[in-house]
């Protein structure tokens, strides 16, 4: 009569003891020998995404703009600081699109003067709207300054003006 020899059942530690894991991550690139490159591609990518994130960053707070070859004009740099960049609600918040969309959020660029909600418009038009607006304002100031010279005149006069 012949004899048969079963293996025995490995359970537990013993188990864990007979998988040669080094086997099985040689073959999918990730042995010991493997260690030194995955090093080195782990450094790239944090170096890369370091680098990402400081453009990002100096993207996000530059008054320069971003791959702007066109040279800004004066007033437009004196007034960068104005200038923030717009939060978007998340679109399944329907009370803040809402709001969004009253305030006028669509319309526009998205970065835009705080409070003030622009259309796109190219470099020309700016120098010319800002050129308006400076003589707008020393009109103003002429104005006022009058003004004030008929108010003072009439009050040395005796007529109450306010």
């Amino acid at each position: 009569m012949v004899r048969k020899r079963y293996q025995e059942a490995k359970t537990g530690f013993q188990l864990l003891k007979s998988i040669d894991a080094d086997k099985y991550l040689k073959k999918i690139g990730l042995g010991k020998e493997d260690h030194y490159f995955w090093k080195q591609v782990g450094k790239a990518l944090l170096y890369t995404y370091t680098l990402f994130g400081v453009a990002w960053l100096y993207n996000e707070t530059s008054p320069l703009g971003w791959w702007t070859l066109k040279p800004r004009p004066k007033e437009e740099r004196e007034l960068a600081h104005l200038y923030e960049r717009r939060e978007f609600p998340y679109p399944g918040d329907a009370e803040a699109m809402e709001e969004f969309v009253a305030k006028g959020g669509m319309i526009g660029t998205t970065i835009g003067p705080k409070g003030i909600i622009e259309t796109d418009k190219d470099s020309v038009n700016y120098q010319k709207e800002m050129q308006n607006k400076k003589f707008e304002q020393e009109a103003m100031k002429l104005w006022l300054r009058m003004r004030n010279e008929v108010i003072s005149e009439l009050q040395e006069k005796g007529y109450d003006v306010e």
